[in-house]
């Protein structure tokens, strides 16, 4: 299959440039993007958007990284207003679960849109 070469001009490029654009600085002001080009925050958000709740020990296991390494990006995710977490205890043992906020939905749907501007105005094939 022959891949046309991407034009110089025109609308294609107009809107290669929009989405590049919207992405680097975002129109809502916020700075999610930052926040979400960690991997281990990314999955995270990712995985709370299909799951009702998940534990830490079960982000910790799906995510590999260790107890630290979690506990500060969920902190950043919690202080951005992006993931709520309760603490409760069972037989003493204390229990930490994490659910997405609606802010934090809304974020990674901003995201995933950017990104998926982001390829579309990049990819080859598309042109």
């Amino acid at each position: 299959m022959a891949v046309k070469a991407p034009r110089a001009d025109g609308p294609d490029r107009a809107r290669s440039l929009q989405a590049i654009s919207g992405f680097v600085a975002d129109d809502k002001g916020g700075d999610f993007h930052k926040l979400l080009n960690d991997r281990v925050r990314l999955g995270m958000l990712s995985s709370l958007a299909v799951s009702e709740r998940l534990s830490f020990s079960e982000l910790k296991k799906l995510l590999d990284v260790t107890d630290g390494n979690l506990s500060v990006h969920a902190r950043k995710l919690e202080d951005a207003g992006y993931v709520r977490c309760e603490k409760t205890f069972s037989d003493r043992v204390p229990k930490s679960e994490y659910r997405i906020t609606r802010s934090g939905r809304a974020a990674l749907d901003r995201y995933l849109k950017h990104m998926e501007a982001l390829i579309q105005a990049t990819s080859r094939e598309s042109k």
